[in-house]
Order: C-alpha cells, then structure tokens, then sequence
C-alpha cells in the first residue's frame, strides 16, 4: 500500500468515526429516559463484548495478548470507562448541544496531556488556537447561565470530567500503540468495562432488592435499540477506530475528527428533541472548532520520534 492510500485509509476511518460518534448523544438521551445510567452502562458494555467475541468467532478481527504488559493497557481501560460512566450520567441533566460543545474541548485537553506524557510541544500560533477555543468555552458557561431553556451546571461539569477522562485514554491508547495493536486495545476496554458495570449492577441489585429486574430496561424497543447502537457502534466499533487514528498520527489530530461530530450532535438535537439553538450555541461551537482546527494544522514541534505503524 502506498503512502497515498494508506493516508486516504487513515482518513476514511477518521470520518467514519465522526459519523458514529455524532449520533452518540442521541442515542444516550433516548435510553436514559427509561433506564438509569448505570443500566445503560451495563447494557452498553455487554452488547460491545458480544460484539467482540462475535468478530473474533468469525475471525474478522484477531488479538494476541501473550507475554504482553496487560498492566499497561488496564489504564486505558479505566479511563475510557470513566469516560463512558461519567457521560451517561452526565448527559441525562445537559442537552445534546451542550453535550456537543463540551465534547468539543477534547483535542484542547489531549493536547495538554500529550506534552506532558508524550513530550509532544505545541507552537505559538497553536497557544492563540487553544486560546480561542477556550475562549468559545468560557463564553458558553457565561451566555448559558442565564439561559433559560435547560441549562444545568451539573450536566455541564460532569461532561467536562467525561471529556477529561477521554483525552486521558485516548493519549494513553497512542503511547500504547509500540505494544498493542488497535484489536487488542479494543478488546480490554470493552471485556475490562463490561465486568466492571456488570459487578456494580449485580451488586446494586442485591442492596436495593431489585436484582430481578436486569433484564426489564430490554423490554423498551427504544432502549433496546439504543444500547445496541451505543455498545456495538459508539463503544467497540468506535474504540476499534480510534486505536487505529491513534496509532497512523498525533494524539491531537486524531481527537480532532471527534469535534466534527458536534455539528451532527447539535442537528440531531434540534431536529429530533426539539432542542432550542441559540445564537451564542452558534458562536461558541464556531470558536471552539475553529480553534481546535487551527491547533491542529498550525503544524508542530515533535519531540519524539515516530513509530513504526502498527500491522493493524
């Protein structure tokens, strides 16, 4: 394969990417409105894991996890689940356009991380990108104070934590990508999460005397069809596409195809809730994007070396 096409197939699967993620806060909205977070974290998790083991059954995907550092790779599994966790939480009390617009800070916050952990420098016309995108983002909690259609700091605050603990796991996924291929990686995020939701449910069932009622969230086609969506599409598919962004180019410029998907959020919102957009909703996600944009074509100082690409 040429450099090209190889180019053109990194591409390709960061624009799928966007597509599936931008219907995530959707599907969230829907299923939290007849289950509770943790129940739609469990299902989620499940569905990814039969996902998983399906692909392997067919041998569509293949994973060999012998004499590797499992140790090295359980952090991305806490922090992508802590992304998961805290995100259905936090999208049952924000709207899917703050949701969006908070979403949108991600490369801002992996890029931070990244030079910590991957000693990867940003340039000065990058710090004025960054600065415009916060920017965009403090004028959206000021504007969205006062606003009166929603607004809710909680939601807002526990998106930022979901935001921060992605940019986390996906700079963690690119120092991983010498070691694991995107398969591997994919694998113990979803098998890791799925065990972890599936105790805490079990768990929670038992001191609340509602252990038997595990499989009544199925019984709405809504949420049915949601969890599918989110564990098969948003969960194993995307994290799937993710290691493999991560592991073909920088932390940053692979977080940012996730930005994109905030217009489609904030579409979806509008058409299908109903949901009030705003002239500052407009602003604020312009300068985030823009911003965001510009951080990441502005061009950059490598400190390290770039690995050889990953088989997968």
């Amino acid at each position: 394969m040429t450099d090209s096409a190889g180019t053109m197939k990194v591409y390709a699967v960061s624009l799928l990417f966007t597509v599936l993620v931008g219907f995530s806060f959707l599907f969230s909205k829907l299923a939290v409105i007849s289950a509770t977070p943790l129940e739609l974290i469990t299902y989620r998790f499940n569905f990814a894991v039969i996902a998983v083991f399906a692909a392997l059954a067919l041998r569509i995907v293949h994973i060999d996890l012998k004499n590797k550092p499992f140790m090295k790779v359980f952090p991305i599994a806490a922090t992508y689940g802590g992304f998961i966790a805290i995100q259905a939480i936090g999208i049952k009390y924000a709207t899917s356009i703050e949701g969006g617009i908070i979403f949108a800070i991600v490369p801002i916050i992996t890029m931070v991380v990244a030079s910590l952990m991957l000693h990867e420098k940003t340039t000065g016309l990058q710090k004025v990108f960054v600065s415009m995108s916060v920017t965009g983002v403090i004028l959206m909690f000021v504007i969205g104070a006062g606003w009166d259609a929603g607004f809710n700091i909680k939601g807002i605050f526990l998106l930022f934590l979901s935001s921060l603990s992605m940019a986390f796991s996906n700079v963690l996924m690119r120092h991983a990508r010498k070691i694991f291929t995107p398969t591997e990686i994919s694998f113990v995020i979803v098998t890791g999460c799925c065990v972890a939701a599936n105790i805490v449910t079990i768990i929670n069932g038992i001191q609340n005397g509602t252990i038997m009622e595990y499989l009544r969230p199925m019984s709405d086609w809504k949420f049915a069809v949601s969890v599918i969506y989110l564990g098969v599409t948003c969960t194993f598919i995307t994290s799937l596409l993710m290691c493999y962004m991560l592991a073909h180019m920088e932390a940053v410029k692979a977080t940012l195809f996730g930005n994109l998907s905030t217009a489609i959020s904030i579409v979806a919102g509008v058409l299908i809730f109903g949901e009030p957009l705003t002239i500052y909703h407009i602003i604020c996600t312009m300068l985030i994007i823009t911003g965001v944009i510009g951080t990441s074509t502005a061009g950059r100082k490598k400190a390290e070396v770039e690995e050889p690409r990953d088989k997968e």
